[in-house]
């Protein structure tokens, strides 16, 4: 029976920080989630700005997530002015869950580009954002 694969994935912070960090709890299971999943990964700024936070400790891992988008393992997804009003649409929305920007940012381009998987260990606010046709977004790993 073939292995089931996924593509066109949101990339959250978590999975990334865990890919990259060896002693991470969850390294195990997000690099055997990721073998399982078609590159390019997608995700944007802001999640890369909270890795970044997270890994600032270690300047290897950040050069090492950096260079993930110049070698095609993950693309990022424009965000710009013209997102501003639904991101912040979403953040009120959801403002009992003060959920951070990267995954605002995140739901939002899931909505905008009509994804419905999402590679998180982020449980608490991606179970309860649903996509446009109100389904729940699958999320990985499972």
């Amino acid at each position: 029976m073939a292995e089931l694969r996924f593509h066109d994935v949101l990339l959250d912070t978590g999975p990334l920080v865990a890919i990259l960090n060896a002693q991470d709890n969850a390294h195990s299971v997000c690099v055997e989630t990721l073998e399982r999943i078609d590159a390019p990964l997608l995700t944007c700024w802001p999640v890369l700005t909270e890795a970044a936070w997270l890994l600032r400790s270690n300047p290897v891992l950040i050069a090492k997530m950096l260079g993930g988008a110049r070698g095609g393992v993950f693309q990022l997804l424009p965000l710009d002015e013209n997102d501003l009003d639904n991101i912040e649409f979403l953040r009120q929305r959801y403002a009992d869950l003060a959920p951070q920007l990267a995954d605002l940012a995140l739901y939002h381009l899931a909505l905008r580009e009509n994804l419905d998987t999402i590679f998180t260990l982020d449980r608490r606010d991606f179970t309860v954002f649903l996509q446009a046709n109100k389904l729940p977004f699958k999320l990985l790993p499972e």
